[in-house]
């Protein structure tokens, strides 16, 4: 298991262990070329935001979102994040498909925030943590250690007061995060691995405080278009109660989730799983945006 040596056992990291671990990462694809030159492609009907950029490369980890230029204050907002864990592809890549090619077909409804990758030092290493082994989706709180989780929350305080009405957080859940960040976690935090099972298929993760189990289900109603919803493990996906088929809840604001970022009234965080031989790369970037859709749809169906 990868990193799981690092350190002493049953005891957490120190500042020397996370640079050990730090050592090892490598970059394996590239910010530029598969996100910032798609976003160069985005229509005039969005503007461009340049919220920061990452103290770990500046010029290398711009952090950047979109806004409707028409913004209308009588319009509901709608946040959409991907990339959040860097790693999560389909979270990233479906995020810009929905703003170069769904968005547009919801501007006379809705005011869009769309933030298509989060975290970029992740995305080009992989990685479900930052530089220094924090995890940007467990930091969404106020001071956070994250500057990821950071950035984007005083984005949202100057552009909309943190008043989002619905929000999708895009996300992933792949072999890795059983073979690879939840025994790194383990190891980090000086406990012992509990191995986990991976669900196989898409699934939602809803708030616990605010389930909204109809808004859960068309979502998952459209996303069954594309790929299949994962079937629980006698009552459960990764060791939670589900709430309904292919939905799980959470306390998304007591554990700093970013889908509890703000003060919304609807959020879900997507989970595909792109490891599965029933699903090709495309149609992972396809479910994110029918998850979008999908939402979309019901939202306009409440008034």
């Amino acid at each position: 298991m990868p990193f799981s040596n690092i350190g002493i056992a049953g005891q957490p990291w120190n500042e020397q262990h996370k640079q050990t671990w730090l050592q090892q990462i490598t970059v394996k694809r590239s910010y530029q070329q598969q996100v910032l030159a798609k976003l160069g492609q985005v229509s005039a009907q969005f503007t461009r935001i340049d919220y920061g950029a990452l103290s770990y490369d500046s010029a290398r980890y711009p952090l950047i979102a979109f806004k409707s230029v028409n913004w209308d204050n009588n319009k509901r907002t709608v946040l959409i994040t991907g990339g959040v864990h860097g790693y999560e592809t389909s979270g990233v890549q479906g995020a810009i498909q929905f703003l170069l090619h769904n968005a547009a077909d919801y501007l006379s409804h809705f005011n869009f925030i769309i933030a298509p990758c989060v975290s970029p030092w992740g995305y080009e290493t992989i990685n479900r943590w930052n530089p220094k082994a924090i995890d940007p989706n467990r930091s969404f709180y106020a001071n956070s250690p994250a500057e990821e989780s950071a950035a984007l929350m005083a984005l949202l305080e100057q552009q909309v007061n943190n008043t989002v009405f619905a929000h999708f957080d895009l996300h992933e859940t792949t072999d890795t995060d059983e073979l690879e960040f939840r025994p790194a976690l383990s190891a980090r935090d000086g406990k012992e691995y509990q191995k986990g099972v991976i669900p196989d298929g898409f699934y939602l993760v809803g708030d616990s405080e605010n389930p909204v189990p109809e808004f859960q289900k068309a979502i998952n109603d459209s996303v069954a278009k594309i790929t299949h919803i994962a079937p629980d493990d006698d009552g459960q996906l990764i060791g939670v109660d589900i709430e309904q088929f292919g939905v799980i809840n959470y306390p998304t604001k007591k554990l700093g989730l970013c889908a509890g970022m703000t003060n919304n009234q609807y959020n879900t965080t997507t989970e595909v799983y792109p490891d599965s031989p029933k699903v090709t790369e495309q149609e992972c970037n396809d479910a994110q945006v029918a998850a979008i859709i999908g939402g979309l749809d019901y939202l306009l169906t409440q008034g």
